[in-house]
């Protein structure tokens, strides 16, 4: 009995077909710019029809000129000296308690000269209030340009105090509370000998009346024609 051969199964493994390529991912897209703001410019303020614009550090320029020059135009500037602080102490059952006066002398350089006395607690205080008192009392005093027309004794309590004219170029020859009403009244050139009392409010007000005591030729002359 003949056997015929049976074909073998056919039983190969064939080859998956490869995989469709998953589609490649879109490139994200980038986001979108942030629109960028629009430069303005800085804005003007102008308050009170001053100008008052704002500068780049935020200063007011023309209102600030305006100001000073205010300030600058309120008054001439007065020359202010303190001559002498004296200090007082009270002795009390807790100890001492002191006070303190201020001797000051104001003036515009031009003739026009003050003397002030101020007491107080602390020193700002008693310069503050001779400094006042001194503007309370301005006198105008007869000058001929830097230096006094003429040789003047000025006497006060028990200071006494001479006053000689100088040529330019002399200086003040001064020193003390003389120099410092001298300095206040606008002299530039002249010579001076304290002869009495060192005592500064005596000196002081002793230069001063030697002040008052001066006179022009103009007035002498207008005097002798009246008469």
């Amino acid at each position: 009995m003949s056997t015929e051969p049976t074909s073998a199964p056919t039983d190969v493994a064939t080859p998956a077909a490869p995989e469709a390529a998953a589609p490649a991912a879109a490139p994200e897209a980038a986001p979108a710019a942030a629109p960028q703001r629009e430069q303005r410019a800085p804005r003007q303020f102008n308050r009170g029809g001053q100008g008052g614009n704002r500068g780049p550090g935020g200063n007011r320029g023309p209102r600030r000129d305006n100001r000073d020059q205010k300030q600058e135009g309120d008054g001439p500037s007065m020359i202010e000296k303190v001559v002498f602080i004296n200090r007082c102490a009270k002795v009390v059952k807790g100890g001492r308690r002191f006070s303190f006066a201020a001797l000051a002398v104001v003036g515009d350089g031009k003739g026009r000269v003050g003397i002030g006395y101020g007491k107080a607690n602390e020193v700002p205080d008693a310069i503050k209030k001779g400094t006042a008192n001194a503007h309370k009392h301005l006198v105008t005093v007869k000058l001929k340009g830097d230096t006094i027309p003429h040789d003047v004794m000025g006497e006060y309590d028990g200071g006494r105090v001479m006053l000689k004219p100088a040529s330019p170029g002399t200086g003040l020859i001064a020193g003390g509370g003389v120099r410092a009403v001298l300095e206040a009244a606008g002299v530039k050139n002249i010579l001076t000998k304290s002869m009495g009392s060192s005592n500064h409010i005596a000196v002081v007000h002793a230069t001063l009346n030697g002040l008052l005591q001066l006179r022009l030729a103009a007035d002498i002359t207008k005097i002798r024609a009246t008469s």
